[in-house]
């Protein structure tokens, strides 16, 4: 027997098919939420902000900081955005951070996502302590180092000859005239993007990269010598980089020169 298919019935599928509806967007949406959040991002956060990680667990969403911004540098991430929603940062091609002496927008951050501490130096706030990225020159695209002359990015550096310095070489090409290049110090640089905004290419040659990218860990395995730091890391260091003896590292390095036959065995196994 068929079923009377009534207005009231209609009505009932068409609310349940629209929930339904609306479940798979949200879904979408959430898992896209997800995985943008859980990304490590190619944006930069405000000055004193934590390591990812930490930033995002302690940050509340709450736009403070964005408001509390002088010069309308900060955004609060959509969904659109490759960060985590409603977190802040900046896009310094866009607008840069003027290193604001007082600091507004981590004095007026609720839960130390934006960490006062790292700024501060003999008790008083310090903005050149921030370490919102760092300046990488594309040194294949730069004026400067194709011999034309350009000092846009020093020019704009609030420490200029301090976070970015003019190298001068001479120009192979014409013999006569010299190259002044710029050089970042990766100390000294706040990753404050106004280097990258003045930049005038077409993309720019200079850009601010986050931390966790620009500055790569060399690996616990590598020791610098003549740094004390190094050696301390050294003796704390639970990795045991002991090679196991094989018929190869037996022998000295000049008994393994030597020894044709070996080398020639070795090849013809491979």
């Amino acid at each position: 027997m068929n079923k009377i298919n009534t207005p009231d019935r209609r009505l009932f599928l068409q609310k349940i098919l629209s929930g339904v509806g609306y479940a798979s967007v949200g879904a979408i949406f959430w898992s896209a939420y997800l995985s943008k959040s859980q990304a490590q991002s190619l944006l930069l956060r405000p000055p004193g902000a934590l390591l990812e990680k930490d930033f995002l667990s302690t940050c509340m969403r709450c736009g403070m900081c964005v408001k509390a911004c002088p010069f309308d540098v900060l955004q609060l991430a959509t969904i659109s955005d490759k960060t985590a929603i409603g977190t802040p940062y900046f896009t310094p091609r866009e607008n840069a951070c003027r290193l604001c002496p007082d600091i507004p927008c981590a004095s007026s951050c609720p839960t130390d996502a934006l960490d006062l501490k790292s700024l501060t130096k003999d008790n008083s706030l310090h903005i050149n302590n921030a370490k919102m990225g760092l300046a990488t020159v594309n040194t294949q695209s730069c004026l400067a180092y194709l011999g034309l002359q350009c000092t846009m990015c020093i020019r704009a550096c609030p420490l200029a000859d301090v976070a970015i310095v003019l190298k001068n070489e001479r120009n192979p090409r014409t013999g006569m005239h010299a190259f002044l290049t710029p050089m970042v110090d990766a100390t000294n640089c706040t990753g404050c993007g106004l280097c990258e905004r003045a930049c005038p290419t077409n993309i720019a040659s200079i850009k601010v990269l986050p931390l966790f990218l620009s500055q790569s860990d060399i690996g616990s395995h590598y020791i610098i010598g003549w740094k004390k730091e190094d050696e301390e890391r050294l003796k704390k260091s639970s990795t045991d980089v002991t090679m196991s003896k094989t018929k190869r590292n037996e022998k000295s390095a000049l008994d393994n020169v030597n020894d044709v036959e070996g080398i020639l065995e070795g090849l013809y196994h491979e």
